[in-house]
């Protein structure tokens, strides 16, 4: 029997066994291999596919069959092409934790259920809900750039939940702290680094990137080119009395290309951490614990299982607390919310809620101003007191009982307004 005009057709394609759809989609054939023997089920097929045109989410079958790796080889090359600095974190995540998931996966078959089923297996081994969230928008950011590509990789966007994380920050370096740090600091260039960090908060990979043109002795000041800065923003600041002082030693007899942070064998500095845990540990604001039994390292393996080098792990005070102490000093110190994330490089103030940073004085102003609303209210309620007990008119600023006037007495009020 004929099939109505625009309800499609279903056909066996010659020495085939099982049947074909055809139906129109936005002016274009479509012809499809349903894999069914059974026409009644090549039928329920050609039904669901009318239905997803009719709520406009249909798929066509050559993007149907696209998988979530083609998506995850045009992220990685968008953040290459841009000159992404976090494109290393970002093949990382994908080959480490999202590739397994999804690769393989088609991106029709990609819904927010299997998203789901994703957070579900990355909290069962323990991971952050902040890493899940990192991993999640670079997902997020595949199916986008898939969704506006010409012609489009990707029908519709699944939702992306964004897990709840505890971001407050809460390590610092107290002053008695820092005073400790900078005499275990054995090096020069070590020292100078924890300096600048403590005093304006820049980043580990900005520091280790600065050259000796970036510092002007003449000038007192210290700057970052826009190109070495995470958000491609460059900075100035006017160095402090210590930071010169130990900057003109750092740069002494160097060419202005050549980096300002050297070891005393003349190796640019690109990795501290073993440093930066032997000065903590010296300064006692960091320890190494055994990864085996959880015990605390004296020396340079475990005396109760002998575990050494890779097997201990360090727990202490870390380089970046020195950024957030940079916040936190500044804004104690009266510095304006704009001008502390403009020497530090934050774009938005959301840095101070993340590092739970409110200056003293700030404090301080509150309660004085609530003290003083509650003082204001207590007067206002004792004069109304007062007006209740004694009404008054008032003339100018001399007040009079009700009644009287200006030379004369109740009983004279009282028979003139009778009479």
């Amino acid at each position: 029997m004929a099939r109505r005009r625009g309800t499609g057709s279903i056909f066996k394609r010659p020495g085939c066994k099982t049947w074909t759809i055809k139906f129109s989609a936005r002016g274009k054939t479509i012809r499809e291999a349903t894999g069914e023997r059974d026409y009644s089920e090549a039928m329920k097929i050609l039904t669901r596919r009318l239905g997803e045109l009719d709520k406009g989410v249909f798929v066509e079958p050559e993007v149907r069959r696209i998988q979530v790796q083609e998506l995850a080889e045009d992220f990685l090359r968008d953040y290459k092409i841009n000159g992404r600095k976090s494109v290393e974190h970002a093949e990382r995540r994908w080959r480490k934790h999202l590739q397994p998931f999804f690769g393989a996966a088609r991106i029709a078959d990609v819904s927010s259920r299997t998203i789901e089923k994703y957070i579900d297996s990355r909290l069962e081994q323990a991971a952050q809900n902040a890493t899940i969230n990192r991993e999640l928008a670079a997902l997020k950011r595949m199916f986008r750039l898939g969704y506006h590509t010409t012609p489009a990789k990707v029908s519709h966007l699944p939702n992306f939940p964004r897990l709840q994380e505890h971001n407050v920050r809460t390590g610092f370096v107290e002053d008695e702290h820092y005073a400790q740090l900078t005499a275990a600091a054995p090096d020069l260039w070590l020292r100078a680094l924890i300096e600048v960090a403590h005093t304006y908060g820049w980043r580990r990979a900005e520091l280790l990137g600065m050259k000796v043109r970036q510092v002007d002795l003449a000038s007192g000041t210290i700057r970052l080119d826009p190109e070495t800065t995470k958000n491609c923003d460059g900075r100035e600041a006017t160095m402090t009395t210590a930071v010169e002082m130990l900057l003109g030693e750092c740069v002494r007899g160097k060419a202005p290309e050549d980096p300002v942070f050297t070891r005393p064998n003349g190796q640019p500095v690109r990795d501290f951490r073993n440093a930066w845990r032997t000065a903590c540990v010296a300064a006692g604001l960091g320890r190494m614990l055994c990864k085996r039994c959880d015990k605390a390292v004296s020396g340079e393996k475990c005396e109760a299982c002998g575990a050494k080098g890779k097997a201990l792990r360090y727990s202490g005070l870390i380089f970046h607390d020195a950024r957030r102490t940079a916040a936190r000093n500044l804004r104690r110190a009266g510095v304006a919310e704009g001008v502390i994330m403009r020497i530090g490089g934050w774009r938005t103030r959301s840095v101070f809620e993340r590092y739970n940073i409110v200056s003293q004085s700030d404090i301080v102003d509150a309660l004085e101003k609530l003290e003083q609303k509650r003082a204001d209210r207590i007067e206002r309620e004792r004069q109304n007191e007062e007006r209740r007990q004694n009404p008054t008119f008032e003339f100018g600023t001399n007040s009079v009982p009700i009644g009287l006037e200006a030379g004369g007495s109740r009983a004279a009020a009282k028979s003139r307004k009778v009479n």
